[in-house]
Parts: structure tokens; sequence; C-alpha cells
């Protein structure tokens, strides 16, 4: 194998683990939005929603915003992990999964679906550290040789 063939092979590793990445980033989103579709249909739900408080606490516009930010760092993470170098990448990958899942621990779940979407959560998660922390460089650094040796 030629040096130019080993390192097509090396940026190809690189660009199936971005993907990878990225697709566990989406599995734990569809996961993260179908759980709150499905608090929806739970009776008395909507109706709790309308007096203007979720859960006995008042929905505030700083709730909303807390709201927004925790479900726009995973959609920022489909797209960093496609876009950061290796190094940034693998530590962004790995930091914000495990915040994300110790969140989810934290305030656990009341019921069934639930559990099952918690679930499938932590198993993306998982899969994210997992991958992430295992994943060696793809270009690691050359030492400069002189080409006259």
């Amino acid at each position: 194998m030629t040096a130019q063939n080993i390192n097509i092979q090396r940026q190809m590793l690189a660009l199936s683990m971005q993907a990878k990445l990225s697709t566990l980033w989406i599995f734990f989103l569809f996961n993260l939005i179908f759980r709150d579709i499905h608090e929806f249909v739970e009776p008395g739900f909507i109706e709790e929603i309308m007096t203007g408080t979720s859960n006995g606490n008042p929905i505030t516009e700083q709730m909303l915003l807390l709201g927004g930010v925790m479900i726009e760092v995973p959609i920022a993470m489909v797209l960093l992990s496609r876009f950061l170098p290796y190094g940034a990448n693998r530590w962004a990958n790995i930091i914000v999964a495990v915040l994300y899942g110790a969140l989810i621990l934290f305030f656990g779940t009341t019921d069934l679906d639930d559990t099952f979407h918690l679930t499938m959560e932590i198993t993306a998660l998982s899969l994210v550290i997992w991958s992430a922390w295992w994943w060696r460089n793809p270009s690691p650094k050359r030492h400069w040789i002189s080409e006259e040796a």
C-alpha cells in the first residue's frame, strides 16, 4: 500500500466516525422529541399546560429559553460531529453526552413510555461516549523529514 492509499483510508475512517456520531445524535434527538410528544396524549397534560404550569411549576420565558437551549445543544452536536476537527470533536461528544446522560438520570422518569425513551436516549449517549472515547486520530501528526534524506 502506498502512503496515499493509507491516508485515504484514514480519511474515510474519520468520515465514517463523524457520520456515526452525527447519526447517534439524531437518534437521541428523535427519542427526546417523541418522548415529549407522547406527553400530549397523557390525560390532563394539555389542560395543565393551558393553565400556564407544568408539573406544578409556572411556565416562564426563562423556562422556555432553558428548554430551547437544552434541545439546541444536541441539534448542534449533529453538525459539530461532522465539522469539528478530530480532537475538539472527540471531546465535545464525550463531554456533552456525559452531561446529558447525567441530566437524564438525575431527573428520571415517572411512567413506562418515558422509561422506554429514556433507555433509548441513554443507549445512544453511551454509544456516543464509547465511540468517541475509542476514536483514534485518523491523521496523526507526522514529523518533518527532509526530502534530501
